[in-house]
C-alpha cells in the first residue's frame, strides 16, 4: 500500500446521509456500509474522528416555522446528532474496531466529555473518536462544529462525505450543465457562494490554513483512495 498523504481526518458527515432511501431516521444498510468505510482507513493506519450532523432526525433552524424558538430548537438538534454518534458507534464497534464517543454537553451515562487534549490521546491509541453534540452552543451548525474539532484536534485535512463526487458551480442533482471543480479556493468559494459549509465553517478552516475535500461517500472504497492520496472529489485550500 502507497505511504498515507493523511494520517490524521476529520471526516463529516451530514444525517441526511443516514436516511439512505428513507424520509427519515437511520438505514442500516447505510449506516453499517459507513462504518465498514471507517475500518478500511482505520487498518491502514489513519486516525478519524468524526462529526455527523442530526438533520434526519430533527433540524432546529427550521424549526421556528413550527413555533419553537432557535436556542431550543438547535438543542433538540444536538440530541439528534447523539442518537446519529450512538448509532455509527455502535456500527463501528460491531466491525471490531475500538471507538470513542464524545459529547460537547454533559451526559455522562452515554458519552465522555469533550476534552480536546484527551481526544488526541484517544486518536494516537488507535481509536475512532466520535464528537457529538456539535460544538455545544446554539446558532452553530455541525459543519462549524467539524471545522472547530479539526482544527482542535490538528487533523491534516477535514473530509466532507456527501451525495455528489465534489464541487460544483450550480447544483449538479438540480443543473445537469452544473461543472465540477478539481482544485477550488477557499475565497473562490465565499465569492461564489457556493454553498458547501456555512459561513463561518468555511472562515475557520480558511484561517486556519486547514484544507478541505469534499467527495462522494457513497463510492465504495472512495475514503480509503483519498486517505492515500489519490485525487477524489474536490480539493479546497487557501492556495
Amino acid at each position: 500500500m502507497s505511504e498515507l498523504k493523511y494520517k490524521r481526518i476529520l471526516l463529516k458527515l451530514s444525517g441526511e446521509s443516514l436516511m439512505g432511501q428513507k424520509g427519515f431516521g437511520i438505514d442500516h444498510n447505510v449506516l453499517n456500509f459507513f462504518a465498514k468505510e471507517v475500518k478500511k482507513v482505520k487498518e491502514a493506519g489513519v486516525q478519524i474522528g468524526i462529526v455527523i450532523g442530526g438533520g434526519n432526525i430533527y433540524r432546529g433552524l427550521s424549526a421556528s416555522d413550527q413555533g419553537i424558538d432557535r436556542v431550543t430548537g438547535d438543542q433538540m438538534g444536538m440530541l439528534a446528532t447523539m442518537i446519529n454518534s450512538l448509532a455509527l458507534q455502535n456500527a463501528i464497534e460491531h466491525t471490531g474496531v475500538y471507538s470513542r464517543l464524545m459529547s460537547s454537553i454533559s451526559m455522562e451515562q452515554v458519552a465522555e466529555p469533550y476534552i480536546r487534549r484527551r481526544a488526541i490521546r484517544h486518536l494516537e491509541k488507535g481509536r475512532v473518536v466520535i464528537f457529538g453534540a456539535g460544538t455545544g452552543h446554539p446558532y452553530f451548525s455541525t459543519d462549524t462544529a467539524a471545522s472547530l474539532r479539526a482544527v482542535e484536534i490538528q487533523a491534516d485535512v477535514i473530509i466532507k462525505g456527501t451525495r455528489v463526487d465534489g464541487v460544483y458551480d450550480s447544483d449538479p442533482e438540480k443543473n445537469p450543465d452544473a461543472l465540477r471543480f478539481n482544485n477550488i479556493s477557499y475565497l473562490d468559494i465565499i465569492n461564489r457562494s457556493l454553498r458547501i459549509m456555512d459561513l463561518t465553517a468555511v472562515s475557520l478552516c480558511q484561517e486556519n490554513n486547514l484544507p478541505m475535500i469534499v467527495f462522494d461517500m457513497n463510492q465504495p472504497g472512495n475514503l480509503l483512495r483519498l486517505v492515500n492520496g489519490e485525487k477524489v472529489g474536490t480539493f479546497i485550500s487557501n492556495k
